[in-house]
């Protein structure tokens, strides 16, 4: 077996439709930290009520979720088409603070009419131009957490200075959307910045995905075609003058582990060209048992297809419990994941460099 050329990375996702109580979203939290996954996620939309609709606020979940956990990281979706760029930066923050550093955030549109007369701020854009919209979002934000310098708070009580003003920077953004001066209102993140996710599984994405993304997740069903796209991404990311291992790059499967190990598509992945189904509308599917799932990401993983794997369980609690117990310790026990948080925050888990204020880099060099 060839050895996989980097460090493989985990996340679930742990949406619930028609769960209205933190005890819930707690509980698979709590349980994925005790598989050691790099990070979950809550999905969130304006859509209307229905099914997959009407959640609770992603953001405000997981604030509520970040003081009964300890390492996992926290990344809500957070829809950028009719929210103010100044807001985001400022509640994305905001969770990184009460996390301790272990925030992330995945960038997503609002593409439909009925989203649009809800919030009845205009009508319903073309999805190239919502995702450029996007794009300009994840730069003004990065740039406010920048407008703090990481020493910026003085809390000097005798002389009754808070902030040191040399220390904090208007961004003065102007862009094709909207523009902004700043400073921010929160003052710079612990990570610097919060871990920012796109969901890749659409061409109209990879743009802003290799742009602004440190995390993408992509929608394959064989190993072949998610090293094609991961390769793309990647050559994507190096125009933009990013280095190619910048993008952690998932793929995004979703996972019906109530079968038994002899059920269909658990065949090792580097044996049967079909492991996954493709389902219009959502990520590929899994079905079978927590053995075979991990023949799956052992052979993908081992290929260099991906750098992990994204997991959306059809049954949250049932499926994610024998992932965590079934899949996560089969790969543990083989040596492919680990069995302890090596460091505190979401950057330290996806092995990310916690990034310098641009201003004051700025200000340094202009001594």
């Amino acid at each position: 077996m060839a050895v996989p050329t980097g460090t493989l990375h985990l996340a679930a996702a742990i949406d619930g439709d028609g769960q209205y109580q933190a005890p819930y979203y707690v509980e698979l939290a709590r349980l994925a930290e005790e598989g050691t996954l790099d990070f979950i996620t809550l999905d969130d939309t304006f859509g209307p009520p229905g099914p997959g609709r009407g959640r609770l606020d992603a953001l405000a979940v997981l604030a509520r979720v970040a003081p009964a956990t300890g390492r996992i990281g926290l990344v809500p979706t957070v829809t950028t088409t009719h929210t103010e760029p100044f807001h985001v930066s400022s509640a994305v923050a905001t969770l990184d603070w009460v996390s301790r550093g272990r925030a992330g955030w995945r960038v997503e549109v609002s593409a439909t009419e009925a989203e649009a007369r809800l919030v009845g701020r205009r009508p319903a854009a073309p999805a190239g131009e919502l995702w450029a919209e996007a794009g300009e979002v994840a730069d003004v934000v990065a740039r406010l957490w920048d407008s703090w310098e990481d020493d910026a708070e003085i809390r000097d009580t005798a002389t009754g200075r808070f902030i040191d003003r040399d220390k904090l920077h208007y961004v003065d953004f102007e862009g094709a959307h909207f523009s902004v001066r700043g400073p921010a209102i929160v003052p710079r993140p612990p990570q610097g910045h919060p871990v920012v996710a796109v969901a890749a599984t659409d061409p109209v994405t990879w743009q802003t995905a290799a742009r602004h993304a440190d995390v993408v997740y992509l929608r394959a069903t064989s190993l072949e075609e998610a090293g094609r796209i991961r390769d793309e991404l990647r050559r994507r990311a190096v125009a933009h003058g990013r280095e190619p291992g910048a993008l952690t790059v998932l793929a995004a499967v979703a996972v019906d582990l109530a079968d038994g190990e002899g059920a269909p598509g658990t065949a090792p992945a580097g044996n049967s060209p079909v492991a996954l189904t493709d389902t219009p509308g959502g990520p590929p599917l899994y079905r079978g048992g927590p053995a075979g799932l991990a023949e799956l990401i052992t052979g993908w993983h081992t290929a260099d297809a991906v750098d992990g794997f994204h997991i959306t369980p059809v049954a949250p609690r049932h499926d994610l419990e024998r992932f965590v117990n079934g899949t996560v310790a089969l790969l543990q026990h083989r040596g492919l994941f680990r069995t302890f948080y090596p460091g505190a925050t979401l950057r330290d888990h996806l092995g990310l460099s916690r990034p310098a204020s641009r201003y004051a880099l700025e200000r340094e060099a202009a001594r």
